[in-house]
């Protein structure tokens, strides 16, 4: 898969995707001084997400219309859509600013009006945001544009996530990928259930990684290991702005050190390879083997007395130690003498 020049799969470290979301906090200013501190610490793309409030629900306060979920217990869906959208006249300066930086910007679309937006300003790709993730008309037109989709995965069940791949597939898309993800903020660590990642690649045949609303950086690094290609994470510039996400997000200093991370984790990984490594040569000198610990005149037999399995690694291997024992030296043998075979008679 790529996104805007940038290969994603296992021969390269996990693509990173900072989430900026509400942590502009209404202020363009700061929306361009986060992306600027995510491009200086080595993130790969910008994320955002497009929509109105009035494009994702009504202003209502009725059953379901005012939220209980902890970090925005008893706000209206309204009132929560309207702080914390992006506003479409901003797109263009962010876009802009990405080709300035040199860094990636797309955008969780919901609606054709979004997409339509997106597409006039070149998006390179779009992301289906997990809440979206059963809209399989969304999905369709994203597909239908031929540009890279990433969906995440959060709260759908297996048959919600086949739906969502066909409706992609069906309508276009040939670049996929599939975000693992716990749609709780912050999310429970002993929910994270990371196994998800290799079961929608082996079912799915496409890349997969995660989208964390942990705390922290622990679960991205995991991820990695477990086969992680792609990493989004909430970023503010501070978390002290109380901005309405950034309670989850990474501050740039703790987004540097994830990246870090998951890349030394990623060059960890590596590939089957058993056998010495290159810097393991010069410490095969130090394993055991076989060496005459006293004196043997030739004639004279080896025994435990005289033949032990020490360290250096010079002599004969350890595993031959029963069949030289009671067998006689071929030659004078001094002690701190490496055995070898033609040290050794009958």
């Amino acid at each position: 898969m790529i996104i805007d020049g940038h290969t994603i799969d296992s021969n390269h470290p996990p693509y990173v995707i900072a989430e900026i979301s509400g942590n502009h906090g209404g202020d363009l200013g700061l929306a361009l001084e986060i992306m600027t501190a995510a491009k200086e610490v080595g993130a790969d793309a910008i994320k955002l997400q497009t929509y109105t409030a009035d494009s994702l629900t009504i202003d209502h306060d009725g059953p379901g219309f005012v939220v209980d979920l902890p970090l925005w217990k008893n706000r209206k869906l309204y009132e929560i859509y309207q702080e914390a959208h992006t506003p479409w006249e901003w797109h263009e300066a962010l876009f802009a600013k990405g080709r300035e930086l040199g860094i990636t910007v797309f955008s969780s679309p919901f609606d054709d009006a979004a997409i339509e937006l997106l597409e006039s300003l070149g998006a390179p790709a779009y992301k289906i945001a997990s809440f979206e993730n059963v809209d399989t008309n969304l999905i369709a037109m994203a597909a239908a544009t031929s540009k890279p989709l990433v969906i995440s995965t959060g709260m759908a069940n297996l048959a919600e996530i086949t739906d969502a791949v066909d409706a992609a597939r069906a309508n276009g898309c040939k670049d996929l990928a599939l975000l693992h993800c716990v749609s709780a903020y912050p999310a429970p660590f002993q929910e994270a259930h990371l196994a998800n990642m290799a079961e929608l690649a082996r079912r799915f045949d496409v890349p997969v990684g995660l989208s964390d609303h942990t705390l922290g950086i622990a679960l991205p690094v995991a991820a990695t290991a477990l086969g992680a290609q792609l990493i989004e994470k909430h970023v503010t510039l501070r978390r002290s702005d109380g901005a309405i996400d950034s309670a989850f997000s990474l501050e740039p200093d703790e987004l540097a050190t994830m990246i870090a991370q998951i890349k030394d984790v990623h060059q960890a990984v590596g590939t089957v390879a058993f056998g010495p490594k290159p810097s393991e040569v010069g410490s095969v000198t130090y394993r055991r083997s076989l060496y005459a610990v006293a004196d043997i005149a030739a004639g004279e037999p080896l025994t435990p007395d005289n033949v032990r399995s020490i360290r250096p690694g010079l002599g004969l291997p350890p595993k031959h130690l029963g069949e030289i024992i009671n067998r006689r030296a071929a030659r004078d043998i001094r002690r701190g003498d490496p055995l070898q075979w033609d040290m050794i008679g009958d």
